[in-house]
């Protein structure tokens, strides 16, 4: 039987850390609940999951959407599109049946590309390899997940830019709603040998399509809607993320109106260690001074009142009410306290 095999293609980068990524793993296990459902699609239907940070691996591989059981997503440093447009290339290749003159292929694939940011490497070879050998063979569907995402890098993958409104939880449930009839849409076209893609209709209040005439390209290679810093806990040992997102405050200087950019605590978010097998190690030192930072947590692994801690070897663990400390990344002992003027913090990618 023929098969219309659908990705997903997630980045799980530490800007989705918190609620952005728990929002995307119940829509995926609603979508799914969905489909079972449905006679059409469970006939169809095979599905993968890939996510991607600084690296990308499978989370689940192409199967009958009847033996799909939702995964937990983990979290990685970075966001590494080239890697994630590279592992789903590899993926298309080593599973797509093509026709032949003895039998017909796998419908044509589609793929739902989620990314809330800015890719932090040069994507313009991945892009160049997209172009050439998949773009006129499979259906690429890329979605900004609010308004920080690069419209310009992802129209240069496929015209169906999309950009969904995040900003609540009901919003999140019409936007899996509307993936999930748009893959049934699809199965259906299949069933009536048509297409085999058919989006489901855009409300454009929710879920709309981006005029990617009016947006200029981007060549950061750092998200600075962002700032995250990594941390481990003292007593566990275990990670976790320090969540900051970009404010524009006006302010005034000598009488001229002028804007100042700093960056609001989101929170606190523990991960496991798989935040480091998906992390890229060779991105360099990146760097922000505590004077843009608005807020510090408590940890969210053991309660320390203070989340935010600096070492002399510039990585960042939590303190408590203990004279001395021990860092967990370097294992040096140390007096902390409070003291006057700003410093430099290692941050990551995002």
């Amino acid at each position: 039987m023929r098969k219309l095999p659908i990705y997903f293609l997630i980045d799980i980068s530490e800007s989705m850390v918190g609620d952005p990524i728990q929002q995307v793993e119940e829509g995926i296990a609603t979508i799914i609940k969905a489909i079972k459902t449905d006679p059409n699609a469970i006939e169809t239907v095979w599905i993968s999951i890939i996510v991607f940070a600084g690296k990308a691996k499978t989370l689940v591989p192409l199967q009958e959407v009847i033996s799909f059981y939702p995964p937990k997503f983990p979290v990685g440093g970075g966001t590494s599109l080239s890697n994630g447009l590279g592992h789903l290339m590899f993926e298309l290749r080593k599973n797509t049946v093509k026709t032949t003159a003895e039998r017909k292929g796998d419908w044509k694939p589609i793929i739902f590309l989620f990314t809330d940011g800015v890719p932090t490497d040069d994507t313009s070879a991945a892009i160049t390899e997209w172009k050439q050998n998949w773009q006129r063979t499979a259906n690429l569907v890329a979605i900004s997940m609010g308004d920080d995402a690069d419209s310009q890098i992802l129209g240069q993958l496929t015209e169906n830019v999309l950009h969904f409104r995040n900003s609540t939880t009901e919003d999140y449930k019409k936007f899996f709603k509307w993936v999930t009839d748009s893959i049934t849409t699809s199965s259906i076209s299949v069933e009536n040998n048509q297409s085999g893609f058919e989006l489901a209709k855009l409300d454009d209040v929710t879920v709309s399509k981006i005029d990617l005439t009016k947006h200029e390209p981007s060549k950061q290679y750092t998200d600075k809607n962002h700032v995250v810093l990594a941390a481990k806990c003292q007593n566990t040992k275990r990670p976790y993320l320090i969540k900051y997102r970009k404010v524009i405050s006006p302010s005034s200087v000598g009488g001229l109106d002028m804007q100042t950019l700093s960056y609001r605590l989101v929170g606190g978010f523990p991960v496991d260690e798989t935040y480091f097998e998906m992390s890229d190690k060779s991105s360099g030192q990146l760097k922000v001074n505590s004077d843009e930072l608005l807020g510090a947590p408590s940890c969210p692994c053991c309660g320390n009142q203070f989340g935010l801690a600096m070492c002399q070897c510039g990585n960042v663990h939590c303190i408590g009410e203990e004279e001395m400390s021990t860092c967990p990344w370097c294992n040096s002992l140390g007096r902390y306290g409070a003291g006057s003027g700003s410093f430099d913090i290692n941050r990551t990618q995002g």
